[in-house]
């Protein structure tokens, strides 16, 4: 069995540039294999395309073929919003120019764009076979560029080492493995219900369950109706019990307050970067008023089951909570709206699908127009006022 990482875990390089530089040809080359298709017609690549795949020294990446930012026309006019979506979820980014040609003011733009998002980059001159002097690439340059010809294979060794070197270690928290200590038991709750995926866990319960045999502690996975003959089974309390989101409640009654209690969806957030930005954005619910517009949000795209927390549940809870007729709208996937001024709050789910950066945009683009920001788990531990307890066990430290 292939040991597969998951899409939101790998980092993800995204190759931008103007039609026909050669960026399908560039990903056959850097990946040895025809991954894309290539053709001398401009404008090949019509939407971002994905290709996960392992690449040394950087382990699994996702490399993101887009079209060209040059498009023309109506239909180029959303070709090239495509491509500049592509920036909110890239992690290292690849400015293609073609060696001949030099640099465009349109790749100056791009290339301000990419220092805007703060995405560690590089230029690259392909087709350098057909300009080996690199002369025409190198005139007013606005960064070094590092020559490559994906016809010829040049350069192409040296283009993977240097994206290697644009990955910084950061100081990202663990999911859960420093709340618990080696040999001692975590208890995850994991509901098997018409809204469960048939024959699979999600993959916030699966990083869960690897986190906690990589901290040498023991696990035990129940469902809500089992939690309490599971521990008074237990010879000693367990260091944590982490709940699915939409048992808060019915887990809260039964788990003990001596026994540390969060859910999935907190540790997620807390993992991805915004936890801090969640408690202060469930607060808003608070002062929801009559005809307030809430903004449901999914990071993947499943078929909605008549269970769904997005779609049912949550709304359901925040209708008898708050005692309000509520406006409550929803997006799935990569389509996250532009413009969410209309809102008077946002409601994400726990992003376990979306990259760190990916998740952060939003939650920032959010903030940018006065929108507040927070997830399923925050919101739900909130209402069901527990969300004091459901933090206890990381210790105030939400955010890095």
């Amino acid at each position: 069995m292939l040991n597969r990482t998951p899409a939101a875990e790998r980092i993800h390089i995204a190759i931008f540039g103007r039609r026909n530089v050669g960026k399908s040809s560039i990903i056959n080359a850097i990946t040895d294999s025809d991954l894309s298709i290539v053709s001398a017609q401009a404008g090949t690549t019509t939407d971002p395309v994905y290709k996960t795949m392992e690449l040394l020294p950087l382990g699994p990446v996702v490399l993101i073929d887009t079209p060209g930012y040059d498009d023309e026309g109506a239909l180029g006019e959303k070709r090239v919003s495509r491509t500049r979506q592509v920036l909110n979820r890239t992690d290292l980014a690849l400015l293609l120019i073609d060696a001949a040609e030099g640099l465009q003011e349109q790749d100056r733009d791009f290339w301000n764009l990419l220092l805007e998002k703060e995405i560690p980059s590089l230029i690259v001159a392909n087709k350098s076979d057909l300009a080996p002097s690199g002369a025409a690439a190198q005139e007013n340059t606005i960064a070094p560029i590092l020559y490559v010809s994906a016809k010829t294979g040049d350069g192409i060794f040296a283009l993977k080492e240097a994206l290697g070197a644009l990955v910084t270690e950061e100081d990202k928290p663990p999911y859960l493995q420093d709340l618990f200590a080696p040999s001692e038991t975590v208890v995850l709750v994991c509901p098997i219900d018409e809204s469960a995926p048939k024959g699979r866990m999600i993959l916030p319960q699966q990083m869960a369950i690897r986190d906690v045999l990589d901290g040498d502690g023991q696990v035990l996975v129940v469902q809500p109706a089992q939690l309490a003959g599971a521990l008074s089974s237990l010879n000693s309390p367990p260091a944590l019990v982490v709940t699915d989101s939409q048992a808060f409640a019915q887990v809260s009654s039964i788990c003990p307050e001596s026994i540390p209690l969060t859910s999935f969806s907190i540790l997620m957030a807390r993992y991805k970067g915004f936890l801090s930005s969640a408690i202060e954005g469930a607060a808003k619910i608070d002062t929801l008023g009559d005809g307030a517009r809430i903004l449901m949000s999914e990071g993947c795209t499943h078929h909605r089951q008549c269970g769904d927390i997005g779609t049912v549940k949550l709304p359901r809870l925040l209708e008898k909570y708050t005692k309000k007729q509520l406006i409550i709208e929803t997006s799935s996937g990569r389509d996250f709206p532009e413009d969410v001024s209309s809102y008077d709050l946002v409601i994400h789910c726990g992003g376990c699908m979306l990259t760190e950066r990916d998740l952060r945009y939003r939650m920032k683009l959010s903030a940018d127009q006065g929108v507040a920001f927070t997830n399923y788990g925050t919101a739900i531990a909130h209402m069901n006022g527990i969300l004091r307890r459901s933090l206890a066990p990381l210790g105030g430290h939400f955010s890095r």
